[in-house]
């Protein structure tokens, strides 16, 4: 190919780039202007001013919807002389009036983050279910057989009374409980030649809620000597330490820092289990040396506490053995080292006023019945609670042992342990345990059945 042939190739190449690339940019324009055809059909064009007069413009618009509102803009600002030139406009007057008569865009009401009374409400109904549940097998015991008895209106006879006594007396309320019921029972069985099952467990109810409603004072978790100190006590076994855990996490809940204190030395692994707790929920934890005594941790915890700024202080014990008074005793030697170590700092008046914990609590195990109430009677001779907390409610049908602990002691059971989860530590309340109790009374006769 001679050199002539071969200019010529490179001069066509040339040429048909120009004419491609001239005919792609009147393509790109013919589209634009097709866009902004369309556009003109549908929806008013935007006309940008310059930036002072959209500000003014914005703010005008804003009070025409809403003569009540604040002006977007509040900065001042110089008058500028409106310069702008006049466009014509260019939107057909049917899509215009379609555009003014759409609605203004309306922001959504937060229907994803409930209230404050919302949230509680949803709480106390929570607090319901999982009490319902933990109960299902004590309703399937005496309740279901009370059920039994009752049902279908039977003539009241003696064989009838006997066998409702006889369910009363053995199940695990104590004996004094169960004569209070009795007795209620037998009143309505006095009115009427037929048991009126629907009168029967009212009485009961009543009955029954009399006994576990015991007046009690909420805690105070903010003292004017802060922190909060809480001692909890009971025999190994029962779940003290995680009670504890739990209870740390409910007061994480609410905003208070917690530390919790290993005042358990006795029990090989107690410090580690406290130690596990308080790395899952997130709080600070205070140990002494190992097989350290029980009083000194539990000092050098509360100066801690009060020295770093915790809250709530949360105090495990040594399991002690119910039937080794010599290791009851060391509880009040536990609870005067408390009692010095909130003292400490404090003016004369208000450290002579100091006699312990502001709150004690004795944990007690649902699953042993009366046992339960044996270890609280001992433990109530040698030192004094504020409250009780019941565990294992879940396991076991012997969580009528709630109405025997709260008739003999009188003292008021603050929680109760529904399961294993750390949300499973509820406030107890006498009302939502009562109807528990005897819910679902029909349902407990089939299953016992």
């Amino acid at each position: 190919m001679g050199p002539e042939l071969a200019v010529v190739l490179v001069v066509a190449i040339v040429v048909i780039a120009i004419v491609g690339v001239a005919w792609l940019r009147g393509r790109a324009r013919d589209d634009a202007a097709s866009t902004r055809d369309r556009d003109a059909v549908g929806t008013p064009p935007v006309v940008p001013p310059p930036a002072v007069s959209r500000a003014r413009d914005d703010d005008d618009a804003a009070s025409a919807r809403d003569p009540d509102a604040t002006p977007a803009s509040t900065s001042p600002r110089a008058p500028v002389a409106d310069t702008a030139p006049k466009l014509p406009r260019t939107v057909p007057t049917a899509a215009r009036d379609e555009a003014a008569r759409a609605p203004l865009p309306v922001e959504r009401p937060g229907l994803d983050r409930p209230s404050v009374e919302q949230r509680r409400h949803g709480d106390r109904e929570d607090d319901r279910e999982r009490i319902r549940r933990g109960l299902e097998k004590t309703r399937g015991g005496f309740v279901a057989k009370l059920a039994r008895l009752v049902l279908g209106k039977p003539k009241v006879t003696t064989a009838l009374r006997d066998q409702i006594e006889e369910v009363l007396f053995t199940a695990d309320i104590g004996t004094g409980v169960a004569q209070k019921l009795m007795d209620r029972v037998g009143e309505v069985l006095d009115r009427s030649d037929t048991a009126d099952a629907q009168a029967v467990w009212r009485a009961l109810e009543q009955a029954a809620l009399e006994v576990v409603k015991i007046p009690a004072a909420p805690s105070n978790f903010t003292p004017a000597h802060a922190p909060y100190v809480l001692l909890m006590i009971g025999v190994n076994g029962v779940g003290k330490t995680t009670t504890l855990g739990k209870l740390a996490a409910a007061h994480l809940r609410e905003g208070r820092k917690v530390l919790l204190v290993a005042g358990d030395t006795f029990r090989a692994g107690a410090v580690d289990q406290l130690d596990v707790w308080a790395r899952r929920v997130g709080c600070d934890i205070h140990t002494g040396d190992e097989r350290a005594d029980p009083s000194s941790v539990v000092y050098d915890g509360i100066r801690r506490g009060r020295r770093e700024g915790h809250d709530v202080v949360l105090c495990d014990t040594a399991g002690r053995l119910h039937t080794r008074k010599e290791l009851m005793d060391e509880l009040g030697k536990v609870r005067r080292a408390v009692a010095k170590a909130i003292a400490q700092d404090l003016p004369p008046t208000a450290r002579d006023a100091v006699a312990g914990p502001h709150d004690t609590f004795l944990v007690l195990d649902a699953t042993i019945g009366q046992n339960a109430l044996a270890q609280a009677k001992l433990f109530k001779e040698t030192t004094d609670f504020t409250g009780l907390v019941v565990t294992k409610l879940d396991g076991t049908a012997k969580g009528g042992v709630v109405l025997g602990v709260c008739d003999e002691l009188q003292v008021p059971i603050r929680y109760v342990g529904v399961g294993e989860g750390v949300d499973d530590l509820r406030p107890f309340d006498p009302e939502d345990y009562v109807a528990a109790l005897f819910a679902d009374r029909d349902r407990a006769v089939g299953a016992d059945d």
